[in-house]
């Protein structure tokens, strides 16, 4: 098979952009062979215009040789002039959904070591191969139109551009790549190992080089499915922008009225803090007309004195436990404090709870439900009730710090929200966006 020239691979890269004008690119690098070529091939590119690339290398630890295998990858790396870091994953064990747990682990050591480095965009090497096997795990999986699209080229998270430039390019032509610049790569055999899915559907498949006809057919379905995928997205942003506020407290404000199932999806998920929307059906139960209901972690209610139409909430018995408040921590998958927020060791960053009531006499708090009073989040500071930025509450404790808080990335481009300005006593400021 013949290798990747860099005009097609700059034509790869071109619809992913925009880039800087000298860019900074970080790339996943396992040591096999479609990672590696990556690195190779994004080397050429950025320096081509003025920028560079750092190879982030992830050791699972789970295999004893991963170490050495680790080291060789460092190695072959600074051979080749690119800079790396190794990130060595703590914890992971074998056993259920090994699979799910150590692709989470590696995607939020990846992301927080290029944020580390002021790198936003994040190249990995998935390939034809890679996506015909993601769509066929999805289809057994009874995955709808929009999971059977698969992996996107683009993914804008809220930190980070992940990045998929070789999702059109057959396995074969990366290991060609390497073979004419003279470079080796690392097998890892547990991608072989018959006891995971997707081992057994490659070998099913029966196509290492990724270029037979059953591989492309795949493909060629999950770029037609993409699309389509984003043209629906891009009707659901405008769909919420229109008919939805979505407050920095967590919850939403909905004009009366139906919602179309995926504007309603979008919506249910970035309340409840999920990776994904409920299934379909549950969700256009629901969109044909808005009604009180409990779904996925979200209470649906009238929204009473807020105004017409309908209040979506977080459920609070579905939402996290309390955590430790740490720079960077994140609770019930929505908030995140500031990396750089000054925080008291004892104190514990969670919801309002069964406080909600000694919040009634504040001014913001009075129009509010109690249920919703329940679920804003705070921070406690010896069992005491400390901070609640979004009711500019500070308790009997003296707080003299930043807190930031950021909700997860939400898929709803465009979404107004409404106004955190001023939200917070003297010495604890609010920055704050769903």
């Amino acid at each position: 098979m013949t290798p990747i020239a860099a005009p097609e691979f700059a034509a790869l890269m071109a619809p992913l952009g925009p880039f800087e004008p000298a860019p900074l690119l970080a790339v996943a690098v396992s040591g096999g062979a479609d990672s590696l070529a990556l690195a190779l091939l994004a080397r050429d590119w950025a320096r081509a215009r003025g920028g560079m690339v750092t190879g982030l290398v992830v050791d699972h630890a789970l295999r004893p040789e991963s170490g050495a295998e680790a080291a060789l990858t460092l190695q072959r790396l600074a051979g080749l002039g690119i800079a790396a870091r190794l990130i060595v994953l703590q914890g992971l064990a074998h056993g259920p959904a090994l699979a799910a747990r150590a692709r989470a682990a590696r995607h939020a050591a990846l992301t927080e070591a290029a944020a580390g480095l002021g790198i936003v965009h994040l190249l990995m090497g998935h390939h034809a191969g890679d996506q015909a096997e993601t769509v066929a795990m999805r289809r057994l999986a009874g995955s709808g139109p929009a999971g059977l699209a698969g992996m996107a080229a683009l993914v804008e998270g809220r930190s980070l551009r992940l990045l998929r430039p070789l999702l059109p390019v057959p396995p074969g032509r990366l290991r060609a790549t390497l073979r004419a610049a003279g470079l080796d790569w690392v097998e890892d055999p547990s991608n072989r190992n018959p006891a995971a899915l997707r081992a057994r559907l490659r070998l099913a498949r029966g196509d290492a080089d990724g270029a037979g006809v059953l591989t492309r057919a795949a493909g060629e379905a999950a770029a037609a499915r993409g699309a389509a995928r984003a043209a629906v997205d891009h009707e659901v942003a405008a769909e919420l922008a229109a008919r939805v506020r979505l407050h920095p407290g967590g919850y939403a404000m909905v004009a009366p009225g139906p919602l179309s199932p995926p504007a309603l999806g979008a919506l249910l998920r970035v309340i409840a803090g999920a990776a994904h929307a409920p299934p379909p059906a549950q969700v256009a139960a629901l969109a044909v007309a808005l009604r009180p209901a409990t779904l996925a972690g979200v209470r649906v209610m009238p929204a009473g004195r807020l105004g017409p139409g309908w209040l979506l909430l977080r459920e609070a018995a579905a939402m996290a436990a309390p955590v430790l408040a740490r720079p960077g921590a994140v609770w019930d998958g929505r908030f995140r404090l500031a990396d750089g927020a000054a925080l008291p060791e004892a104190a514990w960053f969670g919801a309002v709870g069964d406080d909600a009531a000694r919040l009634r006499h504040l001014k913001a708090a009075q129009h509010l439900p109690a249920a919703l009073l329940r679920t804003l989040p705070a921070l406690r500071l010896h069992g005491e009730l400390f901070v609640v930025p979004h009711l500019g509450y500070a308790g009997p404790v003296s707080c003299h710090l930043t807190i930031i808080l950021h909700a997860v990335e939400s898929p709803i481009a465009g979404a107004p929200f409404l106004p955190s300005a001023g939200l917070c006593p003297k010495g604890v400021q609010a920055r704050v966006g769903m």
